[in-house]
């Protein structure tokens, strides 16, 4: 009997998985709030009544590939902020790092660009909430900075959240370079090392 259980449970996991890869696919031409949850278990080949046992609604599919988005970002941010290097090492290896992810992910980083400020509430705010929960894990490594000496929790958290957004700016900037040329990539990448520069600058100067 357990043995049957794990069989469907293993299968049900595969069927949300191919309605969450699904739709991100039709998410490269549409935003979510056209999309309909018939196209989603047409793609998969599935009956539209089967969607119901993975998902409330197309919103709630919506909030589910911010987690599977956000996860795959995780790594990557928690990289561009270690402290085993200097400022401008760190931020070449960031953008860097940045520009990997992208290309590792770009059906992904494509919905968060999109979706940050799109149509749908719930989304908006999974988006908004993961976002911060970065920012204080972010906030954690640069208080181990001894560049971060003196300052508060408040200006930390403030610093943070620059960072967060400059990556997800930078994310949707290689985004869309890769559909033009490395030209436009290469210019990409030194924009960015020059804005992430300017925010370490400003870090040094803040409590001057």
């Amino acid at each position: 009997m357990s043995h049957t259980l794990g069989i469907r449970q293993v299968q049900k996991q595969k069927t949300r998985q191919a309605l969450l890869d699904a739709a991100l696919g039709l998410l490269e031409e549409q935003s979510l709030s056209s999309l309909g949850l018939r196209e989603v278990t047409r793609a998969v080949g599935v009956a539209p009544t089967a969607f119901y046992r993975h998902f409330r609604s197309t919103a709630d599919l919506g909030v589910a590939l911010v987690e599977e988005a956000l996860g795959s970002l995780h790594p990557m941010i928690r990289q561009t902020v270690a402290t085993a290097e200097d400022s401008d090492q760190r931020i070449v290896r960031a953008v860097q790092l940045i520009a990997d992810h992208v290309d590792t992910y770009p059906a992904h980083v494509r919905f968060l660009a999109r979706e940050r400020h799109g149509g749908v509430q719930p989304v908006r705010e999974a988006i908004r909430e993961q976002l911060a929960r970065f920012a204080e894990e972010v906030k954690a490594e640069l208080a181990k900075d001894p560049e971060s000496s003196g300052w508060n929790d408040s200006d930390l958290l403030m610093l943070a959240h620059l960072y967060v957004d400059q990556m997800l700016i930078t994310a949707s900037l290689f985004m869309e370079a890769r559909e033009t040329s490395d030209e436009e990539r290469e210019r990409v990448a030194r924009l960015a090392t020059r804005q992430m520069r300017l925010i370490s600058v400003g870090r040094r100067h803040w409590l001057g």
